[in-house]
């Protein structure tokens, strides 16, 4: 395996700073494919997804596949995506693909080997995963990634209301399994500089976030901005002093725009300009 040149919290940062802090999201759900005019098809996939990568390939910083919707058009559907990733990561796009896996030993092994070896044609920049067989199920992941130089975000604080009952639950030391998770994180990032690569996801709808340490020295991926309604605005007090490490993900709110590459690079530009603003007046 041939190592990259910097660890992805690296390029992450190099990135944010160049293009503005934004993700946004490739979700081709049957509902946006018509709003397109596109059939749910394999001909409206393809066409949805060439026209996103067009628009979006060297415009913002990050872009994040959502695995699914490419899956459940089974071998062709990923075949899509496969072209989506290499055809990003060649424009110097850093891809975070949303597959959220999260698995024991040797299948979770298996999960890194598809998405985080450099030799797998759907090698990502980065990997949700998740985190609720315990931490420590991911050992996997943490050590392929950091050996080819991607990276993670582990969901932590997540925005659906479901996630509370989980995430908020208190271990017997006084802290909650989410907290417990940024802890793990903080622990991985260690005396990296300027970013680490193992980030939260933690979501932009939660409000104020300051009982919780989210100064993990890593990326914070944050769901919210736009369709399920939070702001740019808000960033600064639902993430504090970590707001500057704060990666929002928009989908809905830049992919309605379409099938416009024009209008969708126009719509993902605006948003990435707003929260620049948000994050450098905090």
């Amino acid at each position: 395996m041939t190592a990259p040149q910097q660890p992805f919290g690296a390029r992450l940062r190099r990135a944010m700073d160049e293009r503005g802090p934004l993700c946004v999201g490739i979700d081709p759900h049957a509902a946006l494919l018509s709003s397109w005019g596109l059939g749910d098809d394999i001909a409206g996939l393809e066409t949805f997804t060439r026209t996103t990568v067009e628009a979006l390939a060297g415009t913002v910083a990050v872009v994040k596949p959502q695995s699914a919707f490419f899956e459940r058009f089974g071998s062709r559907g990923v075949a899509v995506l496969e072209r989506a990733v290499a055809d990003l990561r060649a424009a110097d796009t850093l891809v975070v693909m949303d597959a959220k896996r999260g698995d024991i030993g040797s299948t979770m092994a298996a999960y890194a080997q598809t998405f985080l070896h450099r030799d797998s044609p759907l090698f990502s920049d980065a990997l949700t995963v998740s985190p609720y067989l315990g931490y420590g199920s991911l050992k996997p992941a943490v050590d392929l990634a950091r050996a080819s130089g991607a990276g993670l975000f582990v969901l932590a604080l997540t925005s659906n209301p479901e996630g509370g009952e989980v995430q908020h639950a208190v271990r017997a030391d006084g802290r909650t399994v989410g907290a417990t998770m940024l802890a793990h994180l903080a622990e991985e990032n260690a005396g990296e500089d300027p970013l680490g690569s193992f980030g939260a996801v933690v979501g932009a709808t939660l409000g104020d976030l300051s009982s919780y340490e989210l100064s993990v020295n890593g990326p914070l991926l944050a769901p919210g901005i736009g369709a399920q309604g939070a702001t740019a605005a808000d960033l600064p007090t639902v993430f504090g002093a970590a707001v500057r490490n704060v990666v929002p993900n928009v989908s809905r709110g830049v992919l309605k725009a379409g099938p416009s590459v024009t209008a969708l690079r126009e719509a993902a530009v605006r948003f990435a300009d707003e929260v620049r603003e948000a994050v450098d007046g905090a």
